[in-house]
């Protein structure tokens, strides 16, 4: 039996469901080469030149533009309740906001209310985010609490449902303490999921906010003063020592100092798998002690040199992944905090302007090239939540994820014009060189010649295998590298490849009644127009025809880059 196709409104149907684009460099993380591309039903078909066409296929010419992966945000909050508001970004209006920036995909965490398991948490995020995102989603998992019960969930997750990361926390009060980290990391080592780490001192920082206020300092520039660059270096340094005693690798999510990132590059360079997370905010912005739209945690430092040494830290490959960690809380929201600091909502905006400013500081700027660029926007996320070569990549079989990126038109950002909730924005006048003037995504344009065109609940949940290649196993990096050449006709099944790594499974969305939560016993079809990451194709042969190719600079040999990375 076939799996339903969903329903595509008439507006994305006819020749959309065919496109080629012509005369545009081609940018992956190991080289920019000119080719044109084949897009039918969503996937990539055909690379190459002189490439033979079905009538009523549409024709985007991309000359003197770069044809790029479409972006992956890997650390989003919408519809998030947190310290007492609401995140006003939806999962509707937060994919519709990373669409218009280049963002094709976002993987949001999924955080249990007081008393929800970490099974009814899963649930009720699908429920509230499939009808709603207009691109492709996954989700972690948050850990706000270590008990028996989490530890089977997470199996269950991994399992069953598409899960292979979790979240634990070293601030906040739903802190894990070293013991609970321990197990924790011990269970993820187990499953083969990738464990995230926020990392901070959260007992000095409770000691810290308990000084301040007693002194006095009750407004805005407490929250940076309490959460010192050393309180998160000694909280990054701890983790590393959990997570090697157990010999799993580990992700710290948003990096916010050269101290911290230190601290990764030293763990690093002793052999352990480590891979760092930076947010745009940190890139772009220094931090203003006084403006209480710019809390968040780890605080945006008012160093004004971290900027540029966080940028040298992701071009040398200390850090690999750029994210948003978008939540956004309004003004009227953040000011509830306006007599106790501790009570300002932590977070910003930035899943719209994230590729927009990482182009802009970052390949403007000169500090990284585009491929790199791709590395730390797409490709690195994709290979460590094993979403890898299906998005993160062009190549035969991909997932037609595209962005067809100007780098000589410039935009300015302003909350007046963004496509988000937030009523400020933190970026607020800053001109960006690089623009996504196409955006794809599974073959349909949504961003056509600058206007967007996104469809509510057009995207749809991707399930991520467990034991990631790239991060489990570096040795199958070159084995499960997909040829990048060739025509509809080679596209070879890589699904007996995939089941190495993953059975394929099943996940509905149920609503369960009250009685029934914690203990789902029945699984069904895959509610409609979702795909597992099992289901796609990619080519697998060794005699293509590559010399047709126009290479016009590689930086790395094919494989060159990942290897020494991962």
């Amino acid at each position: 039996m076939s799996t339903p196709v969903k329903k595509v409104p008439i507006h994305l149907q006819s020749s959309q469901n065919r496109l080629v684009i012509r005369h545009g460099k081609i940018v992956n993380e190991d080289g920019i080469t000119e080719d044109d591309i084949y897009i039918e039903d969503g996937f990539i078909k055909q690379i190459g030149r002189n490439l033979i066409i079905p009538g009523g296929t549409r024709t985007i010419d991309a000359r003197g533009k770069y044809i790029l992966p479409g972006g992956i945000d890997p650390h989003t909050h919408f519809e998030f309740e947190f310290m007492g508001s609401k995140s006003v970004d939806d999962f509707y209006q937060g994919t519709k906001a990373a669409l218009a920036g280049g963002t094709t995909m976002i993987i949001d965490f999924a955080f249990p209310k007081p008393g929800e398991s970490i099974l009814d948490c899963f649930y009720n995020y699908r429920q509230t985010a499939d009808d709603k995102v207009c691109c492709d989603y996954s989700l972690h998992m948050c850990l706000p609490h270590w008990s028996e019960q989490v530890k089977r969930e997470m199996e269950i997750l991994c399992k069953d449902h598409g899960i292979n990361s979790f979240k634990m926390f070293m601030a906040y009060n739903f802190m894990l303490n070293d013991a609970e980290l321990y197990s924790a990391f011990e269970q993820c080592q187990k499953l083969g999921a990738v464990a995230q780490v926020h990392a901070e001192n959260g007992s000095i920082i409770a000691k810290n906010v308990e000084r301040l206020l007693a002194k006095g300092i009750v407004g805005p520039e407490g929250h940076e003063l309490s959460r010192p660059e050393e309180v998160e270096s000694e909280a990054v340094n701890r983790a590393c020592v959990i997570a090697k005693q157990v010999n799993v690798p580990i992700y710290v999510v948003r990096v916010s100092s050269e101290s911290a990132a230190n601290a990764i590059a030293e763990r690093r360079s002793m052999g352990q798998t480590l891979f760092g997370e930076v947010e745009a905010s940190s890139l772009a912005v220094v931090g203003n002690p006084h403006d209480f739209n710019l809390v968040t945690s780890p605080p945006i430092r008012s160093n004004p040199n971290t900027c540029g040494q966080l940028l040298q830290l992701l071009s040398s490959d200390v850090l690999q992944v750029v994210g948003s960690d978008n939540c956004t809380f309004n003004s009227k929201q953040k000011e509830l905090g306006k007599d106790n600091f501790s009570k300002i909502p932590n977070g910003v905006n930035g899943v719209e302007d994230r590729m927009s400013v990482v182009w802009e500081k970052g390949v403007h700027a000169g500090v990284i090239d585009p491929t790199r660029f791709v590395a730390i926007t797409s490709t690195n996320a994709a290979k460590i939540f094993n979403l890898y070569p299906r998005k993160g990549y062009i190549g035969i079989g991909s997932d037609a994820d595209i962005v067809i990126w100007n780098p000589t038109a410039t935009r300015i950002i302003s909350a007046k014009t963004h496509h988000q909730a937030v009523d400020f924005n933190i970026f607020e006048g800053l001109e960006c060189h690089g623009v996504p003037e196409y955006v794809i995504v599974n073959g349909r344009v949504v961003v056509d010649e600058g206007q967007l065109k996104a469809v509510q609940g057009f995207g749809r949940f991707i399930e991520t295998a467990v034991f990631p290649p790239f991060v489990y196993d570096p040795a199958k990096v070159e084995d499960l590298k997909p040829q990048r050449n060739g025509n509809v006709d080679e596209i070879q099944d890589i699904r007996e490849i995939e089941k190495i790594i993953s059975e394929d499974k099943i996940c509905l969305t149920p609503t369960l009644p009250e009685s029934n939560i914690g203990t789902p016993t029945c699984k069904a079809p895959r509610p409609e127009g979702q795909r597992n990451i099992q289901d796609s194709t990619f080519s697998i042969s060794e005699d293509l025809d590559t010399e047709h190719k126009s290479c016009i600079r590689v930086r790395n040999p094919p494989g060159g880059k990942s290897s020494g990375f991962w």
